[in-house]
């Protein structure tokens, strides 16, 4: 049976992720997500698992490509400028095909910046998260009951596809405390025949590798592997629309600022002013479809973010000439509030009427 229990974000990825088979964990501490890695330490050993704090965040990334290469359900978190440091591997990860769960608990930047939430490794997850040609499937929750939801199936999309998957959370959603329902633990896994788990003698041996000597090679490996990323594009767009169907203005938001503007959206609402939510639970594939659809009667778009506009350049190529698009966003840490939000939407209001 499914308990509901009070949890801070950290902890629900860390439980969910144990219940979807996640039996290695490797990170190194740094705020604010260490809670995630001191639950791992605390649960992996009781559950017959591999807690590990590495030396590095470049060996822990490491790691967990030795953990993924052999078949195991293998997690690692950082926050910001420790994912910067596991960039590397984690492009190794995608050259051999791998699957793996990376979670990054943003925090203000750049450089050490602060430790409070921030937003501003959009551009990074969805874009830049190593060298190469590659692309991973990124989630973006705004609950804590979604943070355990996502962490929960985003082994089965890994997977499934054979690449790393990311939970692109900040810091505000991995420290809060809300209800969350945890789900059943998986018993029935996947096999993976492609896993370097020995070969007895039976079969041809397996290998994890990335390194490619041969351009050719090489080449069709890449087609290959993008040839899967058009399968997720087609598949695993995921967005939640509140209010939109006869939305004049609606506003673009993920993760902790969608939670502010939703409440925007409903105090517009009963100004009388005609906006909606649109949120985007996956960054990539960025959820054009549903987005494109709202072409059809929205007269003005809003991307609310907690960095310099980093979305708002996905929402701009979706949207193109149809409306246009506007951009409102807190940086450093600080967070947007819903007044700060509702008073952008009278001001875009406004404009429409003139």
């Amino acid at each position: 049976m499914s308990e509901k229990v009070l949890m801070k974000g950290n902890e629900a990825i860390a439980e969910s992720a144990i219940r979807a088979g996640c039996r290695f964990f490797f990170g190194y501490p740094i705020t604010p997500q260490t809670e995630l890695a001191a639950y791992m330490a605390k649960r992996m050993p009781k559950e017959g698992g591999t807690y590990l704090q590495a030396e590095s965040e470049v060996a822990a990334i490491n790691m967990v490509y030795g953990a993924a290469a052999a078949g195991a359900r293998v997690m690692t978190s950082s926050s910001s400028p420790g994912v910067s440091l596991k960039s590397e591997g984690v492009s190794y990860i995608a050259g051999a095909d791998l699957p793996c769960l990376i979670i990054n608990i943003e925090r203000g930047g750049p450089g050490l910046g602060s430790i409070q939430p921030s937003q501003s490794d959009y551009w990074q997850a969805t874009r830049a998260l190593g060298h190469g040609d590659f692309q991973m499937v990124v989630y973006a929750p705004a609950t804590v009951q979604e943070m355990a939801d996502v962490a929960y199936g985003a082994f089965d999309i890994a997977d499934k596809y054979r690449t790393p998957v990311m939970i692109l959370g900040d810091g505000m959603l991995g420290q809060m405390m809300e209800p969350v329902e945890l789900p059943e633990r998986k018993t029935d896994l996947p096999e993976k025949p492609w896993a370097t788990t020995g070969h007895g003698n039976v079969r041809q041996k397996n290998i994890a590798n990335s390194l490619y000597l041969d351009a050719e090679e090489l080449e069709k490996s890449n087609i290959a592997r993008y040839e899967r990323y058009d399968q997720i594009k087609a598949n695993e767009q995921r967005a939640e629309l509140v209010d939109c169907d006869d939305a004049d203005i609606i506003i673009v938001a993920f993760g902790a600022s969608s939670r502010i503007a939703r409440s925007a959206v409903r105090a517009a609402r009963e100004e009388g002013i005609k906006a909606g939510l649109f949120r985007p639970i996956t960054l990539w594939p960025f959820p054009v479809d549903a987005l494109e659809a709202t072409k059809a009667h929205a007269k003005a778009y809003l991307s609310v973010e907690m960095n310099m506009g980093q979305m708002v350049d996905d929402v701009r190529l979706v949207v193109r000439d149809a409306a246009p698009v506007d951009f409102y966003g807190r940086v450093g840490g600080v967070i947007p509030t819903p007044a700060e939000v509702l008073n952008k939407i009278r001001q875009i209001n406004e404009g429409l009427g003139e």
